[in-house]
């Protein structure tokens, strides 16, 4: 690739909005509450903003200047008068009518101050008393809690007012501000709880279908909610009622092959029983004894899961079962097999399917190993079974193959010797049919590990 391409590259993969993807809830329901809130947040964060700064910046402005021309009417009464008796008894009538209370700094200088606007309040006083009142001028918002202390400069002094903060600023803002939050927090759970109610069916349809995948059923599973989860319910449930019927036609119809294949093998044994015993007897006996493992074989196979129902099985006595078939089957002793299972709760599993797949597992390990050692390990959702052997094991280029039916290695390791090739294709498709899978890897011991994973 050229250098000119390397940059539309990196251009083509930039998704600016990947980053807020992974932010966003993962689930149904808080994608949904986002959806439905947040335009009415921005909605009234717009509209508070607007509103209440322009009402804000009104009433604070409305306020200051009927206060200033309060100011500045005593003022004038300070720099109309000379010292004395009259000027104060002047500048209390004033003070009480206004509700400004007044005091009268003799001798003192403003100077010229700088006063530093760090509130709107504080940047609405500057304005105001600048335009209106010529005299230097003062201000302290952040001194007193409940007034602005304000000093303006007359004759022989300085002339100190605290006006009431309840005067010159907007008194209904926090009211404003807990009323629109208020409003707020109503509308999230209004809309949280009529979202609970539609996404409710949603999950349960999901669940439906996850213990479905489990070979699972849900007893009391009914379409509900809106018009569009109810044909997706019914979907489901019709879709699930075809495999049903699917899978019991099969089961019925190999039932029947099953006994028409039986009958003429069965008068093939009636008559190699009343034939003189040579060498051909025995040849014919073998034959007939290979052709009953083969049909049992496929029809294992395409058996499959059957009709059988899930039922509380605890897994650890299931696997030491299987062992002591395997090693009673094979006439071996039982050291050969070293088994570790933890215990814990039953699960819902189909005890034949799942006894015949790990049946079929340590059946390879001890076909091809001379130990075997079989561990099961409980998960938060899921059970994992290990089976290790120390036999030749197989190349991993040829791990997926050999769950092929009919798959046999050309190597010196075949998995399905005296068989026909359906020993792990029966068992993953059993594990399967529970939600799981069966893959093989390295063992510990120097051969194969097959491991089944069955979530619960």
């Amino acid at each position: 690739m050229s250098n000119s391409e390397q940059p539309s590259s990196a251009l083509t993969g930039f998704h600016p909005f990947r980053g807020i993807k992974r932010l966003l809830p993962n689930r149904l329901f808080g994608r949904s509450l986002i959806i439905v809130v947040a335009p009415v947040l921005i909605l009234q964060l717009i509209v508070a903003l607007v509103f209440f700064d322009r009402h804000y910046r009104i009433v604070t402005a409305t306020l200051t200047r009927s206060v200033a021309d309060e100011i500045g009417y005593m003022v004038t009464l300070e720099n109309r008068h000379p010292l004395g008796a009259e000027r104060d008894s002047e500048r209390e009538s004033a003070s009480r009518i206004f509700g400004l209370p007044a005091t009268f700094l003799p001798g003192a200088d403003l100077g010229n101050p700088v006063t530093v606007p760090a509130t709107p309040l504080d940047r609405q006083l500057l304005f105001v008393l600048d335009e209106q009142i010529p005299q230097a001028t003062n201000f302290n918002s952040r001194f007193f809690e409940d007034s602005v202390d304000v000093r303006v400069q007359v004759n022989n002094g300085v002339l100190q007012l605290l006006v009431p903060r309840a005067r010159i600023e907007a008194a209904n803002a926090r009211i404003f501000v807990f009323w629109m939050l208020g409003s707020s927090l109503v509308l999230i759970a209004v809309a949280a709880l009529f979202l609970r109610n539609q996404v409710r069916p949603i999950e349960r349809l999901a669940r439906a279908a996850e213990e479905f995948g489990k070979g699972r059923n849900m007893p009391g599973f009914k379409p509900r909610g809106a018009t569009e989860v109810r044909r997706a319910a019914h979907a489901f449930i019709q879709m699930r009622e075809r495999i049903d019927r699917h899978v019991q036609q099969r089961t019925d119809m190999l039932a029947g092959v099953s006994h028409d294949l039986r009958t003429p093998l069965t008068r093939l044994r009636l008559q190699l029983a009343i034939l003189p015993k040579d060498s051909d007897h025995e040849a014919l006996a073998l034959d007939v004894a290979e052709m009953e493992h083969m049909i049992e074989e496929y029809l294992d196979f395409a058996r499959g899961e059957g009709g059988e129902d899930s039922q509380p099985t605890d897994v650890a006595v299931l696997l030491g079962d299987a062992v002591q078939d395997c090693t009673r089957a094979r006439k071996v002793p039982v050291e050969t097999v070293r088994l570790s299972a933890e215990d814990g709760p039953a699960v819902m599993v189909k005890r034949n399917a799942l006894r015949r797949c790990l049946i079929n597992l340590i059946e390879n390990a001890l076909e091809y190993g001379n130990h075997a050692e079989i561990k099961l390990v409980r998960q938060t959702r899921a059970l994992e079974i290990f089976v290790d052997d120390d036999g030749p094991g197989i190349a991993e280029a040829d791990r997926e193959d050999v769950f092929r039916p009919f798959y046999r290695l050309d190597e010196a390791r075949n998995l399905q010797s005296g068989g026909v090739g359906l020993g792990l294709a029966i068992a993953r498709d059993i594990a399967r049919a529970h939600g799981g899978d069966v893959r093989l890897d390295d063992s510990a011991l120097g051969g194969l590990c097959a491991v089944v994973r069955i979530p619960v």
